[in-house]
């Protein structure tokens, strides 16, 4: 009989050493996982289609949302696919599981006016305001995720070269380029940083920003100024994605600037790209 928590363990080790998955992505494999085999309590070896029929059903009856169901589904497709490949059954008994149809939510962002609108409204007096001014002008100049910004250290920046090293999903790092305003407020900020702290960005305890912390300070500085959008650290992503579309940069291009490992990802921006599309409609076709 095939222990599922011994198979789990096997899977997850996999995952952390061979794809250098992420301490969270982890765990919320395991979760999933362990809901699964406590739903089921059988042999791995016993499990088939109809078994995953069952799992969905429960999932749909305590009304999870699609993107959940969606998330669970792909890891057990790959948890099977892993005993599999490893020699533990034979055949996998989730490859043909579908999926739940879900429809792509056009991303929040903000207009090149309201971005410098509420950058260069911030104050930079003191040492706080200072970063709070970098922390939106690196996450708007480089189009970075917010796991990304918050592991950045202070060697990780290159001024005098103009250029940041960031480490995306999977550890992968990539290089991005720096605007001339985002160089000026690091500068500033670190100007006039006395600790010894190796993390780029640290709260008043001198210790590195969590996520929240960062939510926090984007929400109150947007509340300040009088801004009523819901903005977030991902909204100056999406903004940043946009805006580069819609000045002409193409979609390889932005792709590899945001980090994404399919060009699928990258593509639900081109979808708010429409009125640069038309103008260039409008300006080329005889007949517009």
């Amino acid at each position: 009989m095939l222990d599922f928590e011994r198979y789990i363990k096997r899977f997850l080790s996999f995952l952390e050493l061979e794809k250098n998955y992420s301490y969270y992505t982890l765990l919320n494999y395991r979760k999933d996982l362990e809901e699964f085999s406590q739903f089921v309590r059988t042999d791995v070896g016993k499990i088939d289609y109809f078994t995953f029929r069952r799992f969905l059903a429960n999932l749909a009856a305590r009304h999870l949302s699609k993107r959940t169901i969606a998330r669970k589904i792909s890891t057990l497709k790959s948890f099977f696919r892993f005993l599999v490949k490893e020699g533990f059954i034979k055949n996998n008994p989730a490859s043909s599981i579908p999926y739940p149809r879900i429809e792509k939510k056009l991303p929040g962002f903000l207009t090149e006016k309201e971005v410098a609108q509420f950058i260069d409204s911030l104050p930079e007096e003191k040492e706080i305001d200072r970063r709070d001014k970098a922390i939106m002008e690196i996450l708007y100049s480089c189009g970075m995720r917010i796991s990304e910004m918050l592991t950045l250290n202070r060697n990780d920046i290159d001024l005098i070269g103009g250029v940041i090293k960031v480490r995306g999903k999977g550890k992968k790092e990539r290089i991005l380029p720096l605007g001339g305003p985002a160089e000026k407020a690091l500068e500033k900020y670190l100007s006039c940083r006395g600790d010894h702290s190796p993390a780029l960005f640290v709260n008043r305890f001198k210790k590195r920003l969590s996520a929240v912390g960062v939510r926090k300070i984007i929400s109150r500085r947007a509340k300040l100024i009088g801004i009523t959008k819901k903005i977030s650290p991902h909204t100056f992503r999406h903004s940043f994605a946009t805006h580069l579309l819609n000045r002409g940069a193409d979609l390889r291009s932005v792709q590899e600037l945001l980090g994404h490992s399919d060009i699928a990802t990258t593509q639900i921006y081109t979808h708010l790209t429409t009125q640069r599309l038309r103008k260039i409609y409008d300006r080329a076709h005889p007949r517009a």
